[in-house]
């Protein structure tokens, strides 16, 4: 028999019944009492207990005030495992979780406690491993004002009284070793929060993975051992993501690019096979995945994420996400991920009150809500949250193999009026706009990720002016890699759209973007924004007959791969899709098939075989060096001409545009020398669509100069086409 329970053991006895204990391993699972070891289990749901040492049971007794409390002594050392019975007669057996020491080390601690763990991950959330000879799942969650954390789940009926967490000091962080559970169980975290309430459950912060939605539970997932075969790749991506590549990225909703069966999303394991055999004959250099961040709400496309650590479970499990990063790696070919540390959603299961305070978010909403989306921001200026977003950067690159990141909605970080009127938004120390909590993670996830994953790039969707969004740190820069070209994007379209016969009057929409083509690292984006919201297709913006639309669209995309930039267009664009994007379905890959789209489709691909095959086209992208005006001010033909050159050695590039529908016959054009241009391209080719007029392949200059060039020659500029010109 064990001695009587004095009243303060009793009393915290009690607490452990209430579901009011933050305490557990205090008094629950071994302790000495004297020379002896006594054993206190508690689980409401037995009548008798027993703790079984080498197949030996040793009675535990009832504590006949305190229902489901048990306490024996259990002699010598050895593990032991509780034998329950219930009143029924039914009987199990299961390890003690409370005989388990904490996993986490001296140094976690102290880094989670500072807010600098840069891995996380490897901390926090739910891991798979063996703990002091038992197998089975560690856990881990940070929230400082909570008053218990209990993980819950199917193995133990979702009571958050059986599996109370151990608070580890200040650190803020509760964890507990479970054994007996492994990958795939379901589970989430009850806290009662700062004012004694029980918070609807939550899912893992840091989980890796989640159940299929609309149901929001975290699932373990076991993301170690994945055998990686991509060394190749990762050897030479530095070069193929650097600033003087051709860089061509084909953006993808993985849920809508292709459907299967009863009109499932695709699987990881058939994109690896179908998209990256498309985007490599397409000539694409990188996919850009849409967010794969688990999201609860389908019409967010995934930029309304709650599970930042877990790939979203619509198309696999994790190990298979590894799978298609993967496959696009031993075919050369990039990947980036959209990442969104600019806001997230309400949703109860998430982040928002986490322990029952602002925990993630500011308290005020001047500055922890977005009236636009209805969403929270994140608490940019919090060691903690900063340290959540920058190493949960970092997990993506490291743990997928991921080559870059492109960052949404830049712009909605670094300014705190954003989208706000007067008296809606604090201003920051100095009095100003600038959010510089935000300016500050944003540096520090550029410098981390780009010092610990040499290779990658990151891309910032930045719409305003604001300076060296791509410049290094160290000169005040936020030290991205590159920056959407959002302005020259939407002047482009504002001109394409109108009748050729306005174009005189707005010709300069196409030039302006010259002005500061070398500003920042330049990716021209003709994104998924471009065909949402009532804008139509690309094909449906373009005036016209339906013969001119396409023309219209081929002509805009030779301009676009002929001028300085990287390059980036969403699927579907690259056949000329007629619909705006639904996201609840399929692309058009019919419509695909027919003449004309399949025309536009074989123009990509010769457009980005071209842009990747000649230096011209790319070495100097983001370099003022590789561009030249020849003819830009011929307002009342609509053309437009112009050099792209490379480094010594490397042929000279001339670009033509014809933006109307007149066929030029003999227009006078300068060229840098007289010889052989060979018509590298055109848009007007049969082959696209075209009607096939153009220069039958050949161009010869003579030594007249013209254009403030040496030579010239007269040309066919066939209507509403862009012609490439090489020198031989």
């Amino acid at each position: 028999m064990t001695e009587p329970i004095d009243p303060k053991t009793f009393a915290l006895l009690q607490r452990v019944i209430d579901a009011r204990c933050d305490d557990p391993f205090a008094i629950l699972g071994p302790h000495k009492v004297g020379r002896s070891r006594c054993v206190t289990a508690y689980d409401p749901g037995a009548t008798a207990m027993s703790a079984v040492v080498a197949g030996k049971p040793h009675v535990l007794d009832p504590i006949q005030q305190l229902p489901g409390i048990f306490r024996g002594v259990v002699p010598g050392t050895k593990p032991y495992v509780l034998r329950g019975q219930s009143e029924d007669g039914a009987t199990w057996e299961v390890e003690d979780t409370y005989r388990f020491g904490p996993v986490l080390g001296q140094i976690d601690e102290y880094l989670l406690g500072e807010g600098t763990h840069r891995k996380l991950w490897q901390v926090l959330g739910a891991h798979v491993r063996e703990h002091q000879g038992a197998r089975g799942t560690s856990f881990a969650v940070w929230a400082p004002n909570a008053r218990r954390v209990s993980v819950v789940g199917d193995f133990n009926h979702w009571d958050g009284r059986r599996h109370v967490m151990r608070r580890r000091g200040s650190t803020g962080v509760w964890e507990i070793f479970v054994p007996g559970v492994g990958d795939g169980t379901v589970y989430k975290y009850e806290i009662v929060g700062v004012h004694g309430a029980v918070m609807p459950l939550k899912a893992d912060p840091v989980g890796f993975g989640s159940q299929h939605p609309p149901e929001n539970a975290s699932v373990v997932r076991d993301i170690s051992g994945y055998g990686w075969s991509d060394t190749d790749w990762m050897a030479t991506r530095a070069a193929n993501n650097s600033r003087t590549a051709p860089i061509s990225v084909y953006e993808v909703h993985l849920g809508s690019w292709r459907r299967k069966d009863h009109g499932r999303p695709i699987s990881y394991i058939e994109a690896a096979s179908e998209l990256v055999g498309y985007v490599k004959d397409m000539g694409f250099t990188h996919i850009e995945l849409m967010p794969v961040s688990e999201y609860p709400f389908d019409g967010s496309w995934g930029y309304q994420p709650v599970g930042m650590f877990a790939p979203t479970i619509r198309h696999g499990p994790p190990h298979e996400f590894r799978d298609l990063i993967n496959a696009a790696h031993q075919a050369g070919i990039g990947v980036l991920l959209d990442w969104v540390p600019g806001h997230f959603p309400t949703d109860a299961h998430g982040l928002g009150r986490f322990d029952g305070t602002a925990l993630y978010e500011h308290a005020d909403p001047r500055e922890g809500f977005h009236n636009d989306w209805n969403t929270l921001i994140y608490n940019y200026g919090r060691r903690e949250v900063a340290n959540y977003l920058t190493s949960n950067a970092l997990y993506w690159l490291d743990e997928y193999h991921v080559d870059g990141l492109r960052v949404d909605a830049v712009a909605s970080m670094l300014y705190r009026d954003y989208s706000r009127k007067d008296g809606e938004w604090v201003p920051n120390k100095d009095g100003g706009r600038e959010n510089y909590e935000a300016i500050s993670m944003l540096q520090e996830m550029n410098v981390f990720t780009y010092g610990e994953m040499p290779g990658i790039m990151t891309v910032a969707e930045e719409s305003t002016s604001f300076p060296k969004v791509s410049g290094p740190v160290y000169d005040g820069g936020l030290g991205f890699g590159f920056k959407w070209n959002m302005g020259w994007m939407n002047d482009t379209l504002e001109y394409m759209k109108k009748d050729p016969l306005y174009r005189k009057h707005h010709h300069h929409q196409m030039t302006f973007g010259l002005h500061y083509a070398f500003s920042e690292n330049f990716i021209l984006p003709i994104s998924h924004d471009e065909v949402v919201h009532g804008k139509g297709s690309m094909l449906d913006r373009m005036p016209g007959t339906e013969w001119e639309k396409f023309a219209n669209l081929r002509a805009y995309y030779g301009f676009m791969w002929g001028h300085p930039g990287k390059k980036l267009l969403f699927m579907g664009q690259e056949f000329a899709q007629a619909q705006e994007w639904n996201h609840d379905g399929e692309l058009d890959w019919r419509a695909a098939q027919t003449p004309m789209h399949k025309g536009m489709q074989s123009l990509v691909r010769d457009l980005n075989a071209l842009y990747a095959a000649t230096p011209a086209l790319h070495v100097k992208d983001c370099d003022p060096g590789g561009f030249q005006w020849i003819e830009s001010n011929d307002a009342d033909a609509s053309v437009y001409a112009w050099i792209r050159r490379g480094n010594p050695g490397d042929a000279e590039v001339v670009v033509l545009c014809n933006m109307t529908p007149q066929e030029q016959s003999a227009y006078k054009i300068g060229l840098p020398s007289a010889g052989t241009w060979r018509e590298a391209l055109n848009s007007d080719a049969g082959q696209y669509g075209g009607g096939d007029r153009g220069n039958m392949g050949v161009v010869t200059a003579v030594d007249e100069p013209s254009h403030g060039q040496a030579a010239s020659a007269s040309v066919v500029l066939p209507p509403l086409t862009t012609i490439f010109l090489i020198r031989d």
